[in-house]
C-alpha cells in the first residue's frame, strides 16, 4: 500500500445506503491519514459525498435514468464520458460496498483492484464474480457495520468497533435565503412508500406537544403529495411551518441546526444522524434492526416502531423530551416533570 493511497468508493444509491457508507472514510484515515477519496454515486445523491470534506472528487452516474433510455444516443454518450473521466486515474483500491450487479459493473469502468463482498456476503451474489479481491462480511449486522468491515478487510486493519464517524460538514443558517424559528424540530414526514407514513393526526398531536415545550415543527417536502401533507399538518398546528421546496444541501443545513429531528423511514433521517443531531426514526412497515438510524459518538439516534406498528405521538414525544433544552423551553413546561 502506498503512503498516499488513491481510493475509489462505489456506493451509488439509495440515500440511506450512501450515508451508511460515510464512516469508512474516517476509519481508513485513522490508519492511512493521507488517503485520497473519490466517490462514484447516483447523480440524485451526489450532494451527500460532497458534504464530506475528505471526498476529493464526486463522480456522478445515472443508472436510474440510463435504464429508461438504454437505446438512446445520449445514454451511451454519458457512459463514454464516465469512462473517459475515470481513465486517467489508477486507484490503489476500488471498494464496492454496494454489492449489486450494477455497482460491480460500474466499478469495471475504473482502473485498479476492485474489492467487494464474496458470493455469500454480497446483496446480489453474482456481483462477487466481478471483484478481484473478495471478502466475507457477515450479513446479520447493521449496514454501517458491514461497510466498515469490508473497508477494514480491504485495507488490512482491525474491523472497528467504535461508534461511526460520518464526518459531514454543514454550512451556517445565515447562508439560507429564508427565516426559520429560533427553536425548531424538523419533521421528516415524507417517504418512498405510503405504508411507511405516519398518520397526519399523529404529526398534529406531536406538534402540539412541541408547542407546549416552546418548539416549532418545520416541515420540508419534495413532491406535491408531500407538500399537501405538510400543509394539512400546518393547517391544524399553529407552530408548524411548511418550508419551500429545497435541494439537499440547504436542507442538510436546516437539519444540522435543529434542536433535534423526527421522521419516518427515509434517507433524510439517516442524514440527520450523520450530521450529528439527535434523531428519532419512526418505523411502521419495516424492521430497523439492520438499516435503522445509527448514531455517531456524540449524538443519540433512536428507532421506534417496526413492521405493522404505529407508535403514538405520545410515545415519540416521550423519547424527544430528553433532547429538549431547558435553556429556552416554557417555564410552565419545566414544571411538568420535564427530565
Amino acid at each position: 500500500m502506498l503512503d498516499m493511497p488513491q481510493i475509489l468508493l462505489v456506493k451509488t444509491s439509495s440515500m440511506g445506503d450512501v450515508i451508511h457508507n460515510l464512516p469508512i472514510i474516517a476509519d481508513i484515515r485513522a490508519h492511512y491519514p493521507d488517503a485520497h477519496f473519490d466517490w462514484m454515486v447516483e447523480e440524485s445523491f451526489a450532494e451527500i459525498p460532497r458534504l464530506h470534506p475528505q471526498v476529493r472528487n464526486t463522480i456522478p452516474v445515472a443508472v436510474r435514468r440510463w435504464r429508461k433510455s438504454l437505446l438512446h444516443r445520449n445514454t451511451w454518450h454519458e457512459i463514454a464520458e464516465l469512462k473517459k473521466r475515470l481513465s486517467p486515474t489508477t486507484y490503489d483500491l476500488i471498494i464496492d460496498t454496494q454489492g449489486l450487479l450494477k455497482s460491480a459493473l460500474l466499478a469495471q469502468f475504473s482502473h485498479g483492484d476492485i474489492h467487494g463482498m464474496d458470493y455469500h456476503s454480497a446483496r446480489e451474489p453474482i456481483a462477487s464474480f466481478f471483484y478481484k479481491q473478495k471478502h466475507h462480511v457477515a450479513k446479520q449486522q447493521h449496514a454501517v457495520s458491514r461497510n466498515r468491515a469490508l473497508a477494514a478487510l480491504a485495507l488490512h486493519y482491525p474491523i472497528p468497533t467504535s461508534a461511526p464517524d460520518y464526518g459531514l460538514a454543514a454550512t451556517s443558517l445565515q447562508s439560507l435565503p429564508l427565516a426559520l424559528p429560533a427553536h425548531y424540530v424538523v419533521g421528516l414526514h415524507g417517504t418512498s412508500r405510503d405504508s411507511k407514513l405516519w398518520p397526519i393526526s399523529h404529526w398534529v398531536a406531536l406538534a402540539k406537544h412541541l408547542k407546549e415545550a416552546g418548539l416549532s415543527l418545520v416541515l420540508p417536502w419534495s413532491n406535491p403529495a408531500e407538500e399537501q401533507r405538510a400543509k394539512s399538518i400546518a393547517e391544524q398546528a399553529s407552530n408548524a411551518l411548511v418550508l419551500p421546496k429545497l435541494k439537499l444541501t440547504p436542507l442538510a443545513t436546516i437539519l444540522a441546526h435543529a434542536q433535534f429531528n423526527i421522521g419516518v423511514d427515509t434517507g433524510l433521517m439517516h442524514l440527520s444522524t450523520a450530521l450529528d443531531k439527535p434523531s428519532i426514526a419512526i418505523y411502521t412497515d419495516t424492521n430497523p434492526e439492520y438499516t435503522g438510524v445509527m448514531g455517531g459518538g456524540n449524538n443519540a439516534a433512536i428507532n421506534i416502531g417496526g413492521k405493522a406498528q404505529t407508535p403514538s405521538a405520545e410515545d415519540v414525544f416521550d423519547l424527544a423530551r430528553k433532547f429538549i433544552s431547558k435553556d429556552f423551553i416554557n417555564k410552565d413546561y419545566i414544571n411538568k416533570d420535564t427530565p
